[in-house]
């Protein structure tokens, strides 16, 4: 039975009603429970051997400490956890065929789950007393790292995958079902927009198509003059969509092209495509209540300074650059700084810890260009919608 038909037994025949009830979001391929379940009905066997699920950093915990654990943000992603309560569910529990005892116990990302095992810390040349906290999940903890912590703060993600993650002390869920609503790292609530090829896009274009690495040598052609004004749109969806479409069939396309398109031409596209499809999503914020005028951004893509105009314009917001890259591994030290109380809380830490070194702010002229072009740009994914289901069967 192929995977995607328990993508389908959950959201339409258990529902999306149920799933938004039990865990606040609707199933997607990188969830947990789609995967227990494909494992039930095409592997029983193995599936009668199971005694304990963890995801992979909780592996890493357990052989370190022996303790069976798993923090809140990376759970909320299994579609098992009643995220709203901070708990498993039981209803999602007894479709999936598990127990309780089959998962993890649960933790605040800046907890300590144990200390490491004798014979461990041995091996590694530590001393025995080292303490280990419950982690984060990538996203969760790249927004530690861009101090995307609290109330209302803004971090977007510009990895091989996109993200746009904005934090809150409250919960809430996206009526729409395009925006996950996870718990935080920082003990509270965010709600996180997906797209699942970002960066990837330029490395797909650049190395497959173009044949170079010259990254930069690439983007330098892509002057201001030029911004809002490209005639060509690209669609970033090479291996499906997931926020806010949720397409797993939609694939990417150019379209635009004319006898005078230049290679510096596509190459913008590209760049503007992932910023109009983060746009997507913060517009299902916008919906919701949520006006968001600043944000971070980290990732690879991010440090492209012609990707930061890009995106600043086509969102039409400030974006600041932290003064320390590496966004996910600093988060998982100061969640360990917090767990062994070196700081009070997570948003104490990240007022004393994180800082700024710049600041990309958007231009009216080419903000009002770039909207011109957005609206444009939102007509071609419901135009082409139908194409993806035909292409799929070849």
């Amino acid at each position: 039975m192929y995977f995607c038909n328990f993508l389908h037994l959950l959201n339409k025949d258990i529902g999306i009603a149920t799933l938004i009830e039990e865990t606040s979001n609707i199933a997607l391929c990188g969830f947990t429970a789609p995967k227990v379940l494909w494992v039930r009905n095409n592997e029983p066997e193995n599936f009668k051997r199971i005694r304990k699920i963890m995801l992979p950093k909780d592996y890493i915990v357990y052989m370190l400490t022996g303790s069976h654990s798993c923090d809140y943000s990376d759970a909320s992603g299994m579609l098992l956890l009643d995220v709203k309560s901070k708990c498993w569910s039981k209803e999602m529990l007894d479709i999936c065929g598990i127990t309780e005892d089959m998962l993890p116990k649960l933790y605040e990302s800046f907890e300590c789950t144990g200390t490491i095992l004798p014979g461990i810390a041995k091996i590694l040349g530590l001393p025995d007393t080292v303490k280990v906290t419950a982690g984060a999940g990538d996203n969760a903890g790249a927004a530690i790292g861009t101090a995307t912590v609290g109330e209302g703060k803004c971090n977007i993600s510009l990895g091989t995958s996109g993200t746009i993650f904005i934090s809150s002390e409250k919960f809430g869920v996206d009526k729409f079902n395009a925006l996950h609503s996870f718990c935080h790292s920082d003990g509270g609530y965010h709600l996180m927009g997906c797209i699942l090829s970002a960066a990837s896009c330029n490395k797909w274009f650049y190395e497959e198509i173009l044949e170079t690495d010259d990254y930069k040598g690439e983007q330098s052609k892509i002057t201001d003059e030029k911004l809002g004004k490209n005639h060509i749109y690209f669609l970033p969806y090479l291996m499906g969509e997931r926020s806010p479409i949720n397409d797993t069939d939609a694939r990417g396309l150019f379209i635009g092209m004319r006898p005078d398109t230049t290679r510096s031409d596509m190459v913008q596209a590209v760049l503007e495509g992932v910023a109009f499809a983060f746009r997507d999503n913060l517009e299902i914020a916008k919906d919701l209540g949520i006006d968001v005028k600043v944000s971070t951004i980290c990732g690879g893509g991010g440090k492209s300074k012609q990707w930061q105009k890009i995106i600043a314009n086509i969102l039409n917001i400030k974006l600041e650059i932290p003064a320390v890259e590496e966004g996910p591994g600093l988060g998982a030290a100061m969640l360990a700084m917090v767990g062994c109380g070196e700081y009070t809380s997570v948003l104490e830490c990240a007022e004393k810890l994180i800082a700024k070194k710049s600041a990309v702010y958007p231009d009216k002229e080419i903000v009002a260009r770039y909207e011109k072009q957005y609206k444009k740009y939102k007509e071609i994914y419901p135009a082409v919608k139908e194409l993806y289901g035909v292409l799929k069967g070849e």
